[in-house]
């Protein structure tokens, strides 16, 4: 029987590929947890947020205003930078994402409430936190941090967990089971 031409002027290109499976094996799977870094991770995380703190601060000065679902963006960002830098595949770096932006939340709030008390009293901000003292914590509890801090970081913390795992190919979860399950047969 005659073969239909493979260039039919009607037909939507093929995105999926050929359908040959590749030649996977629980090797390619341990590559995959091998190439894992959770210090890499955490130290993407640290860095992003204290850039999301200053992008804050430098947001809430210019607008004279403090959003508090900033901290969702947070969230996202470091859900990203541990996804980008630790290069997880297991339930570690969700936990350390959404950790991670929980205390995040905590000190860009801090710094975004030094950083107007600091323009209140026409100083810097280095300096009011450097004047932190056991008096002002409950203040700060009290006064400054809100339930909608409280929901945002929450909510941040989700988004950062569920964004913080490597995402996957077909091929490569495949060979992530096969190690998973040839690791739980030798044990």
């Amino acid at each position: 029987m005659k073969q239909p031409p493979s260039n039919l002027p009607l037909r939507l290109r093929k995105k999926h590929g050929s359908g040959v499976r590749r030649d996977i094996s629980a090797a390619d799977g341990e590559r995959l947890v091998l190439a894992q870094s959770f210090r890499y991770g955490l130290f993407a995380g640290v860095i992003t947020i204290a850039i999301f703190s200053v992008l804050w601060v430098a947001l809430s000065s210019l607008t004279n205003r403090v959003f508090p679902w900033m901290t969702v963006v947070l969230g996202a960002m470091l859900g990203f930078a541990v996804r980008r830098a630790g290069r997880g595949v297991d339930w570690r770096f969700p936990v350390l994402a959404a950790g991670l932006t929980l205390l995040g939340a905590l000190l860009a709030n801090i710094v975004v409430a030094a950083s107007y008390t600091a323009e209140t009293f026409d100083t810097g901000t280095l300096q009011v936190l450097r004047a932190v003292t056991s008096m002002t914590w409950p203040v700060f509890f009290d006064e400054v941090l809100t339930a909608a801090d409280g929901f945002y970081a929450l909510f941040a913390a989700g988004l950062a967990a569920f964004l913080a795992n490597r995402q996957l190919t077909r091929s490569q979860y495949y060979a992530l089971r096969l190690w998973r399950s040839e690791s739980d047969r030798h044990h």
